[in-house]
């Protein structure tokens, strides 16, 4: 992955990621834990509201990155770059399975087998990435364009989606298409992941030196974009026969990409000019998988059933500040474990006469 810092990470977009993180934590931490009395509050409310933003920087991070290789490999045959796209949204629906295959056996015999086909946000991220493999063909602006064309076209297509009696699709790819409460479908949330395609195939396009203005054109359009699915959302009229603001609607996709926006611009800004060293934020970022992966188990599965929508307001805030506490030991544990992967040894059988990794060792 092309990177400002290092040849494999960009500073900002772990912190961003990392924040992603820290937003999800807080609002799976109360949804699972704060009792029924205190959820008509304005602090539950806000934070539901804050917390459905880290799925669509989630997804817009991965179009970013889906965007990159697609850029790091364009030296490919055009149809072996979209081989190799196809094989990225392939990892991420293994990953999807993987993820509902532990989760429901922890849940076992409680859950019902048909949580394996559940939509989640990587089921998401895996068909919209293979939707989206196409684009390789195209490189430069040219995939700018069309990645940014194919998320407007997901956002607006939306509605009319919700629309179709999907009474004749089958129940398990209903939530891949149809826009739904319950799940995460391509309509609308892969629109996120393609301006994030769109994004991440333009970063080797504009030198480093220029990246502060560019951030500072990013936190403008997030704030027009922010405005303008605020204003045509309190429309009394709108063009659609079917759409819900919280569900369907290109406004709510306005308002969560242009706040992805403003937060980029603010990581970046962090980053860049106020942050130095290691950042407990970033450092969540590195490792955001492990940590979506274990805290979902963690506040959803047996291990705090004695807590499930038991606590109070800052029963909740003790239990938020201990939960993030324990992904970062699991960050760091992961990222330790990734070091000391890459500096062991290899050492081989002499059967089979290789060399003994590294160098230093044959001395």
């Amino acid at each position: 992955m092309p990177a400002f810092e290092s040849a494999s990470r960009i500073k900002f977009l772990d912190w961003l990621r990392g924040l992603a993180a820290v937003i999800m934590l807080q609002g799976h931490t109360f949804h699972a834990l704060l009792r029924p009395e205190d959820r008509d509050g304005a602090p539950f409310i806000f934070s539901q509201f804050f917390g459905g933003q880290a799925a669509a920087i989630f997804l817009f991070l991965t179009g970013v990155t889906f965007g990159l290789g697609m850029n790091r490999r364009e030296r490919r045959a055009p149809w072996g770059r979209v081989t190799a796209a196809l094989g990225r949204a392939r990892y991420l629906f293994l990953l999807a399975i993987l993820f509902r295959l532990q989760t429901w056996s922890f849940a076992w015999p409680h859950a019902p087998w048909t949580n394996l086909l559940k939509v989640d946000v990587l089921n998401a991220m895996g068909a919209t990435a293979a939707l989206l493999a196409i684009l390789a063909l195209a490189k430069g602006l040219d995939r700018v364009r069309f990645a940014a064309a194919a998320g407007l076209l997901i956002a607006a297509l939306s509605p009319v989606i919700a629309g179709i009696d999907s009474s004749r699709v089958p129940w398990f790819l209903r939530g891949y298409v149809f826009p739904s409460a319950d799940y995460f479908s391509v309509f609308p949330w892969g629109a996120y992941l393609a301006f994030g395609l769109a994004a991440g195939s333009a970063i080797p396009l504009v030198e480093r030196k220029h990246w502060s203005r560019v951030m500072q054109w990013a936190a403008l359009v997030g704030f027009a974009l922010l405005l303008a699915g605020q204003y045509f959302s309190n429309l009394p009229y709108s063009i659609y026969a079917h759409s819900d603001f919280w569900i369907n609607s290109p406004a709510l996709v306005a308002c969560k990409l242009g706040n992805t926006l403003l937060l980029a611009s603010g990581a970046f800004l962090w980053t860049e000019y106020f942050s130095a060293g290691w950042s407990w934020v970033r450092q969540l970022g590195t490792t955001s998988l492990a940590v979506y992966w274990v805290h979902v188990e963690l506040l959803y599965g047996r291990w705090l059933t004695a807590y499930k929508e038991r606590l109070s307001l800052w029963g909740c805030v003790v239990a938020l500040a201990a939960v993030t506490a324990l992904m970062l030991v699991v960050s760091l544990s992961v990222t330790w474990f990734r070091r000391w992967r890459r500096e062991r040894p290899l050492v081989y059988s002499a059967e089979f006469r290789t060399e003994t990794q590294p160098a230093e060792l044959l001395k």
